[in-house]
């Protein structure tokens, strides 16, 4: 203990530091903190399994379940996403849009519903592309929140939505139990997105015709399609008719890599996203390691308050290793939680892998002082959407069927 605080924490913390401030060396830096946590937990304090190399050890074998399927979902929606931007079906998409600052709303909402069942990181992808297009390259900062907050909106209600949720769901989360982060996201979409169209209408006016005309690939649509219904399947089964298969086997993931497989003959993936796409994976499951490592049982009960603080929390630091700590610790509203981390993310660019990502395609997103100030409409909006959630659901905890 230190100031009444475990190590372990101090050091996770100090691992979130790094990432925070080190956006350049981030797999560096995750690394090297999942070394110095496992190397002090072998020098002083052991693993709960267990003390020494027998106890890692046996941890790994506790955790290398959700650590596959996620290591299989991860990669493998790199390629859904791809196969989905590839369809062609985002093009079509701009010239649905209206004239005026209700056309930037509207874009706003396509992407809370891309988000819905692709990863938030392509629908952010893909909503940002759009926005390209049809502003004509000038896209105002705070519209690019508003589309970093639209992709946690939208992926913070569905399993397949947003990393968060997926990793809920493989730790045994019912899929059921994160549904009514809608209610809180629907509100918090509304507050933002407004005024966000508004300040982008005042930059650049809409112009849909920008976006030449093009042809949907029905094969690759069929394929995303395909891969999400085969994971949502082989889930279902493994809780229904295998009991338990899913606590020995990455059942969600080799379902995904099964799908992606036999649709081969139709398609081929884009396989040079991969190298890449297993940076960004290996950075992610190494925080989602060092969270396995805390003393979870020492951390404050889990409340709406502290849910709620989670949000605030998850806007500094990645929400991924938050989650990570929440599953371990259980008890959660999980839907209260999917809002918080998820949507709470999009109030600084870093704060979510969606940010990080649009932040790739503009530069202009890594201004943090300048996203907070033109941002503020995100911040409202998750306090708003939080309090209309505990007004209309309040606060139902679920342990996880896993456990």
């Amino acid at each position: 203990m230190l100031f009444g605080i475990p190590v372990d924490f101090i050091l996770f913390a100090l691992v979130l530091i790094g990432v925070a401030l080190f956006h350049h060396h981030t797999l560096r830096v995750a690394l090297t903190g999942l070394a110095v946590i496992v190397l002090y937990k072998l020098l002083f304090t052991g693993f709960k399994e267990g003390a020494g190399v027998v106890g890692l050890l046996l941890h790994m074998q506790h955790e290398w379940v959700v650590l596959s399927n996620l290591l299989c979902l991860l990669l493998g929606f790199a390629l859904l996403a791809d196969h989905f931007e590839q369809s062609q079906l985002p093009e079509v998409l701009p010239r649905f849009l209206p004239a005026g600052w209700v056309g930037g709303v509207t874009l706003l909402v396509l992407i809370a519903v891309l988000s819905s069942f692709l990863d938030n990181i392509a629908a952010a992808l893909i909503g940002g592309s759009i926005a390209y297009i049809v502003f004509d390259g000038k896209v105002h900062i705070g519209y690019l929140a508003a589309i970093v907050a639209a992709s946690n909106a939208g992926g913070s209600g569905s399993v397949v939505g947003d990393t968060t949720t997926t990793m809920m769901w493989i730790a045994g989360v019912n899929p059921l139990y994160v549904t009514h982060a809608y209610v809180a996201a629907i509100v918090a979409l509304i507050v933002c997105s407004i005024p966000a169209a508004i300040q982008q209408h005042k930059l650049q006016p809409i112009d849909s015709s920008l976006a030449a005309g093009a042809h949907i690939d029905k094969a690759r649509v069929a394929i995303v399609f395909f891969i999400l219904v085969m994971a949502i399947a082989a889930n279902v089964v493994a809780n229904t008719v295998f009991v338990g298969l899913a606590d020995r086997l990455p059942v969600i993931g080799i379902a995904v890599w099964t799908a992606l497989l036999l649709a081969i003959p139709l398609r081929q993936p884009n396989w040079s996203l991969l190298p890449e796409a297993s940076r960004g994976t290996l950075f992610l499951l190494s925080l989602v390691t060092c969270a396995s490592l805390m003393p979870v049982e020492k951390l404050p009960p889990a409340s709406w308050e502290s849910a709620f603080a989670l949000g605030f929390v998850s806007a500094v630091f990645d929400n991924i290793p938050l989650t990570a700590l929440a599953i371990k610790q259980d008890g959660y509203d999980w839907g209260v939680l999917a809002y918080t981390v998820g949507f709470g993310g999009s109030m600084i660019w870093f704060g979510s892998s969606a940010g990080v990502a649009i932040s790739s395609k503009f530069p202009i997103a890594k201004d943090a002082a300048a996203w907070l100030k033109n941002g503020w409409h995100v911040t409202l909006a998750y306090i708003l959407g939080f309090a209309a959630m505990m007004a209309a659901v309040g606060w139902q905890p679920h342990a996880i069927l896993a456990h």
